[in-house]
C-alpha cells in the first residue's frame, strides 16, 4: 500500500490516496440527506487525522463543496424538491458573513487550538438544535405524514415579508427578514469555519423556523455550492499574516471531492426512504460527539 502513499506540497498532508475520496463518500452520503455538505465533518477529519491545522484547511473544505455538491443539487432539481426562494434568500444573506468570517479566521483564530474550541462550540450548538425533538423538555416538531402529494415542493407566495410553499400536502411558511439575518449570521460562521454558509442552515431552518429535513435540503447544499465559490475566492486573493497560508490545497480538494460526488448523489436520490426522525437523531449524536473531542481537550489541557 505504500505506493498509494503521497505527501500534498501545500498542505504537507502525508496519507493514502483512496483515503481521502473513501472518507468524503460515507460522509456527503449521510449528511446530504440532511441538507449538509458534509465539509464541517471532513474539516474534524482533516485536522484530528490528516493533521492539517492551518487556515489552508478551511479553504480546502471549501473546494471539497464545489466538487461534490453539484451531483446532489441535480439530483433535488430532477426530483422537483429545490425551493428556490430559500436558496436564494440563504444566498444572499451568507455572502457578506463570509467576508467577515475570513478575517475571524486569519486574525483572531490562526492558533489550532482555539479553533479547536471554536468548531466545537459550533459543532455542540448544532447538535442540540438537531436533537431538540429527542429532549424531554422540548416539545417534538410534528413531522407532516406522507401523502399522495407525493415529494414535489409548490411555491406558493415570496415577498420581502413573507415565504410560503406547499409540501407534501401542508403549508409552510417563514418570515424572509428573519431567515436573511440568519443566513448572515450563519454565514459569518461558515466562513470561520471553511464550510460554506449554507452548511449548517439547514438545522437552523429546521429547528428554529420548523420546516421540514425532506423540503430544505435541496436548498441548503445549493445555497453552500453558491457561497463556496465566493469563500475559496476569498481565501485565495485575500491578504493574510506574513507567513500563513491561506489558499486551499487543491490536489487534496479534488480528492475529496471525488468521493463526494458520488456521495452526495446517492444521499439526495436515498433521502425520500429515510424517516425524518432517524436522519436528525443520526446527525445529531454524531455532532455531540465532535463536539465533546475539541472542546474537552482545550480545558483539561
Amino acid at each position: 500500500m505504500d505506493w498509494l502513499a503521497v505527501t500534498f506540497p501545500v498542505s504537507g498532508v502525508q496519507t493514502w490516496l483512496w483515503l481521502p475520496p473513501l472518507v468524503a463518500f460515507v460522509i456527503s452520503f449521510f449528511t446530504s440527506m440532511v441538507g449538509v455538505s458534509g465539509a464541517f465533518l471532513l474539516l474534524p477529519f482533516q485536522m484530528s487525522v490528516l493533521n492539517f491545522t492551518s487556515p489552508a484547511v478551511s479553504s480546502t473544505n471549501l473546494v471539497f463543496n464545489l466538487l461534490a455538491i453539484p451531483s446532489g443539487v441535480y439530483r433535488y432539481i430532477r426530483e422537483g424538491r429545490m425551493l428556490w426562494s430559500l436558496t436564494g434568500i440563504v444566498t444572499v444573506g451568507t455572502l457578506p458573513g463570509l467576508i467577515g468570517g475570513y478575517y475571524v479566521r486569519v486574525l483572531y483564530l490562526p492558533d489550532p487550538r482555539h479553533f479547536k474550541l471554536f468548531a466545537g462550540a459550533v459543532l455542540l450548538y448544532i447538535g442540540y438544535r438537531l436533537l431538540g425533538d429527542f429532549l424531554p423538555w422540548r416539545k417534538a416538531t410534528v413531522t407532516p405524514a406522507p401523502t399522495t402529494a407525493g415529494m414535489a415542493m409548490k411555491p406558493l407566495h415570496f415577498s420581502f415579508s413573507e415565504t410560503a410553499f406547499e409540501f407534501r400536502g401542508q403549508h409552510f411558511a417563514f418570515s424572509t427578514p428573519a431567515m436573511f439575518l440568519l443566513a448572515l449570521v450563519v454565514g459569518m460562521i461558515g466562513g470561520i469555519y471553511g464550510i460554506g454558509g449554507g452548511s449548517i442552515i439547514a438545522p437552523f431552518c429546521i429547528a428554529i423556523f420548523g420546516l421540514p429535513v425532506h423540503a430544505v435540503a435541496g436548498a441548503a447544499l445549493a445555497a453552500t455550492m453558491f457561497t463556496s465559490v465566493v469563500g475559496v475566492f476569498l481565501y485565495s486573493v485575500l491578504p493574510a499574516p506574513a507567513g500563513m497560508v491561506t489558499h486551499p490545497d487543491w490536489a487534496l480538494g479534488l480528492l475529496f471531492g471525488i468521493g463526494g460526488v458520488a456521495g452526495m448523489y446517492l444521499g439526495a436520490r436515498c433521502q425520500k426512504h429515510v424517516p425524518q426522525g432517524w436522519l436528525k437523531l443520526l446527525l445529531g449524536v454524531l455532532l455531540l460527539f465532535l463536539a465533546g473531542h475539541y472542546i474537552l481537550p482545550f480545558f483539561l489541557a
